[in-house]
């Protein structure tokens, strides 16, 4: 009695070594844009809860924010993308950003990033 040929034929194993390796690239190209704009949340957050952060001037905001970014590692958003708002007498945070990237030959992948938070000087509650 033959037995039947079971398994994957070499072009088909190739075929799925090709597929997992282009969401495997688009993944490593893709993370370290999210893991930027998630340590970004983090540092935003964590300044809209310290006290008095209503009352800080824009120029001391810039200032502390960069270098707050720069402890955090991230490096995409500068000075003009920072806008304090304030209306009604409730002042906000907003930062509004792109980032490019570079997927492969003349593809890219761009990400458009925008996050506001209320600066009221208590933690967010979720």
């Amino acid at each position: 009695m033959a037995r039947k040929p079971r398994g994957m034929t070499l072009m088909s194993f190739v075929i799925v070594l090709v597929v997992v390796g282009f969401f495997a690239l688009v993944a490593m190209k893709l993370f370290p844009m999210y893991s930027e704009y998630f340590n970004l949340k983090g540092v935003m957050e964590e300044y809209a809860a310290q006290p008095n952060s209503a009352s800080i001037p824009p120029a001391q905001m810039h200032t502390d924010l960069n270098r707050r970014f720069g402890i955090a590692y991230v490096d995409s958003v500068e000075k003009e993308h920072i806008k304090i708002i304030r209306e009604g007498g409730v002042s906000k945070l907003n930062i509004a950003y792109e980032v490019r990237v570079p997927l492969f030959g003349n593809l890219d992948v761009v990400g458009k990033f925008d996050n506001t938070v209320d600066l009221t000087g208590q933690a967010a509650s979720d």
